[in-house]
């Protein structure tokens, strides 16, 4: 995971990257060829230079053909990857006008909304996109994960169950529900979901770059960069582990300032 993506997940919230990396798993259902981009897992390991080059590359594809599917959806990640929110939204919000009953463009457009903070938005795009009678594990965790985001921990966490019961062990639904106790501030729990994940068949990179996130936050630095340096070469994992220091730095700065003015206001009312 390059260094701008996970500073844009510290930066806008922890949670909002796992919202997206549910979603992104029912786009990525059907595997696409090498002649449209990149896999997902292969863009989650690109630097900010490969993810720019892809992206001019995809972009003159799907400029000849804005509504093909995998092309517009693999397109949009790339965007999204490479901090390009805005436009990434506007490539799936002109698919799903072309293709308003596609469950695969429903639920990738959700993941562009989420990413864009459009949280409600996202929540409808993705209920639209489940069907009740064959639900869909991928859209459940999505769904889960946007509830979070609403500050409904209860209904979310039901919605992870559902997921789990569906898709036992499932690498994404138990790193999302990681997240979901993130948000609630209990790291512990956190990373006990996220150890399992990444123990289980098929977890990808973008699970086992959360259970760095999550060691990181508790301030194990040198653990979570040989976590993340697993896949990421070492100057990207050392990136990623620099941020977070910065970004903990300036939270514990932040919390010693109000806590100062709590004391000062408090200092003031007793004279």
């Amino acid at each position: 995971m390059p260094a701008r993506t996970i500073s844009a997940r510290l930066a806008t919230g922890v949670a909002i990257a796992l919202v997206a990396a549910g979603l992104s798993g029912c786009a990525s259902r059907n595997p696409t060829t090498g002649s449209i981009g990149p896999s997902a897992s292969k863009m989650s390991q690109m630097s900010e230079a490969e993810l720019d080059s892809a992206a001019d590359k995809l972009g003159k594809k799907y400029a000849s053909n804005p509504t093909d599917k995998q092309t517009a959806m693999t397109y949009s990640t790339l965007l999204q990857m490479n901090g390009r929110q805005e436009q990434s939204l506007a490539v799936m919000r002109r698919l799903a006008i072309a293709l308003p009953k596609d469950r695969q463009v429903l639920a990738a457009y959700g993941k562009s909304l989420a990413s864009a903070g459009q949280f409600d938005q996202a929540l409808d795009a993705v209920r639209r996109a489940q069907t009740p009678e064959y639900p869909d594990w991928r859209l459940l965790s999505a769904e889960a994960s946007i509830l979070d985001q609403l500050g409904q921990k209860d209904d979310a966490r039901a919605m992870f169950r559902k997921a789990l019961d569906l898709k036992p062990d499932e690498p994404s639904i138990l790193s999302n529900l990681g997240m979901s106790y993130v948000l609630e501030g209990d790291l512990r729990t956190a990373e006990m979901h996220m150890r399992k994940a990444v123990e289980m068949p098929g977890a990808d990179s973008r699970v086992r770059q959360n259970l760095a996130l999550v060691v990181g936050l508790q301030g194990r630095f040198e653990e979570a960069e040989q976590i993340a340096g697993q896949e990421l070469s070492p100057d990207q994992a050392q990136a990623n582990v620099a941020y977070l220091r910065q970004m903990l730095a300036q939270q514990n700065a932040w919390n010693d300032l109000k806590k100062d003015e709590k004391s000062k206001k408090a200092e003031t009312n007793t004279n």
